[in-house]
């Protein structure tokens, strides 16, 4: 029986966009039934796209941004995993009786480099971010987390997080299981390991929830990726007491890589494929394995000492300001 195709997720402002594209690959199908020869104009409405596609990526605000990050089709960490790393074998549970699948990681080879790697896991669809919490961790799922973070220590393993949240699971169960102390523990931890930590923001980047898993010696973000204190509607729910304002929050609270690099938090921003990393995963992932790799060889020729201090230092300096 044959299944009904999936229709693609559109933005708003990827409409223009789709709907020039459409048109195009509906002028080539005719041409072709009807062996008329329409090379030219195809060349000129491709080159129509190529310009449109350019104004519409190189102008989004950040509430535009913020919807691609959130993009259902972008790629997820485990999409990351399975096109970048070799010999992928997930571990589960933090040993104490949970396993959080909104956090997965585990053992892989990058480019031949044992490393692990983990990261927060967001759903497809409704019911599979139901299942996954809509990556959101629960205290376990740090606990998890940091028990491979430990592993990765003891053995010389270097460490590699993808964050992905909205934020950290914030119900009243979470705050009964400690989940502030279970993200506390994480930034101690990850503080004192000797092996490099290197931390990539491939969606969303929200409050503790990212920073349970985002101390490093290098911080990468894709370039439509965002990272923030708060989601921008809990940010305009606390302000304004109207959620209604998040594209104004989003704006306040700096939360582009471009912002976030000029405020000194950011160490590299990670070129997309012209349309977003969902619209092509596959160089998505290559851009983001020939970062980590780079990253990775240059830290592996530092000690422990100096990358501890390269830590260290990184995280005193966010927030410093000087008044003239």
């Amino acid at each position: 029986m044959p299944t009904q195709e999936r229709k693609p997720f559109l933005l708003d402002f990827e409409k223009p966009l789709c709907e020039l594209e459409a048109r195009i690959a509906q002028i080539r199908e005719l041409a072709s039934e009807n062996n008329v020869d329409v090379s030219a104009q195809i060349r000129e409405l491709e080159a129509k796209a190529e310009q449109l596609r350019g104004e519409i990526f190189s102008s989004l605000t950040p509430s535009q941004r913020l919807q691609l990050a959130r993009h259902p089709r972008r790629p997820s960490t485990l999409d990351y995993i399975q096109a970048m790393t070799d010999d992928w074998f997930e571990m589960h549970g933090d040993r104490i009786g949970w396993d959080d699948p909104a956090i997965v990681g585990g053992l892989a080879r990058l480019n031949d480099i044992p490393i692990v790697i983990l990261g927060h896991q967001k759903g497809r669809d409704t019911k599979d971010n139901v299942a996954r919490n809509f990556g959101m961790a629960a205290p376990g799922g740090y606990r998890k987390a940091i028990r491979l973070m430990e592993h990765a220590n003891r053995f010389g393993l270097p460490i590699i997080t993808l964050i992905d949240t909205p934020a950290a699971w914030a119900g009243v169960d979470a705050e009964r299981f400690g989940q502030g102390e279970a993200i506390a523990y994480n930034l101690r931890q990850m503080f004192s390991f000797d092996v490099p930590i290197l931390c990539a923001v491939i969606g969303e980047g929200g409050s503790g929830g990212a920073l349970g898993i985002g101390v490093s010696e290098s911080l990468l973000m894709f370039e439509h990726a965002v990272y923030s204190v708060a989601p921008p509607e809990a940010c305009a729910a606390i302000l304004w007491r109207d959620a209604a304002k998040a594209p104004q929050a989003a704006t306040a609270l700096k939360i582009t890589s471009w912002d976030l690099r000029d405020l000194g938090i950011l160490d590299q921003i990670l070129p997309e494929p012209s349309s977003g990393a969902h619209a092509d995963p596959l160089g998505a992932a290559a851009i983001l394995k020939e970062a980590l790799t780079t990253n990775l060889e240059r830290l592996l020729q530092m000690t422990p000492a100096q990358r501890r201090e390269l830590r260290y230092q990184k995280f005193r300096h966010i927030g410093r300001f000087a008044i003239h």
